[in-house]
């Protein structure tokens, strides 16, 4: 943007070089109005939370340009936030889950899909599991949490049978991998040093589940229309998981604990009952079901 330019979006995004613009040019007295517009752009094409995190990263970068003394003004000084819409991401209902193991898909998936449910890690974390950071004896793995901090995951029965599968014999480097050898520009943190294979990023694990389970979050449309459709996101495996542990009683402290969140205000959102929960809340007192009782 600083560049006058549009940001790619969708798959352009993948892999785009940015254009060169010298950090002088932020002080162009015309900048801010051309920013402005293409800001507002970006925020049409984009959800709120990634608007809102590029333009933060813009203005920490901005301000340590000013402390170096190599730029006075602030081009983004009139560009708002944009309101970010409440989480009302909703919990899979446990059929919904049972018709997800069902389908027919990778080892890799199947693996992956597991561990982030029961587990109830979060996707991108997961993702930069490394082969030497497991303790399948345990059915744990260590894990590089936000900030940097050294946390630990659990997982059950179910990750533990696939996990010897995908591992194979190796013994390190990324866990879950792409099924082609790493491009040349990949870093060496991110490919096996024994299959020379990149590690699966968060978007392709995305698109990934995304595109499986078109059919499963519409149940009543037509294959030939699933073009058009959406699917569920990663994400809401590990809210599932947090919202079936609430549902089955888990206590505040172990749900925090398990979903490593700082405050009981962050873990809220996935503390409400599903669909499925609430259904068996209203037949427990249907009064015609005590009197068979």
């Amino acid at each position: 943007m600083f560049a006058g330019e549009p940001a790619p979006v969708g798959p352009a995004r993948r892999g785009a070089k940015p254009p060169v613009s010298p950090v002088t040019a932020i002080d162009d007295p015309a900048l801010p109005e051309v920013l402005a517009e293409l800001a507002a752009a970006r925020a049409d094409a984009m959800d709120a939370d990634t608007v809102n995190r590029e333009l933060s990263i813009a203005r920490k970068a901005i301000g340590w340009w000013q402390r170096q003394g190599w730029i006075d003004g602030d081009p983004t000084i009139g560009i708002e936030r944009r309101p970010a819409p409440p989480d009302r991401t909703r919990a899979l209902a446990e059929n919904q889950i049972a018709a997800l193991w069902r389908l027919d898909v990778s080892l890799r998936e199947k693996t992956c899909w597991k561990m982030l449910y029961e587990s109830a890690a979060r996707a991108d974390e997961t993702l930069r599991l490394n082969v030497e950071d497991l303790y399948p004896q345990d059915k744990r793995g260590k894990i590089t949490a936000k900030g940097g901090a050294t946390e630990w995951i659990h997982w059950q029965s179910g990750t533990a049978q696939l996990l010897p599968r995908l591992i194979a014999r190796r013994t390190r480097g990324p866990l879950f991998l792409t099924d082609r050898k790493a491009p040349a520009r990949t870093p060496a943190a991110d490919v096996c040093p024994e299959t020379g294979r990149a590690r699966l990023s968060y978007r392709r694990a995305e698109e990934i589940f995304e595109e499986a389970t078109r059919l499963l979050a519409n149940p009543l449309a037509a294959p030939e229309d699933v073009e058009d459709l959406d699917g569920w996101t990663l994400h809401r495996l590990r809210h599932s998981a947090l919202t079936h542990d609430a549902e089955d009683g888990t206590s505040t402290p172990m749900l925090l604990a398990r979903s490593r969140h700082a405050s009981v205000r962050s873990l809220e959102r996935y503390a409400r009952p599903g669909v499925d929960a609430v259904a068996r809340h209203v037949a427990e007192r249907d009064p015609a079901a005590r009197r068979k009782s």
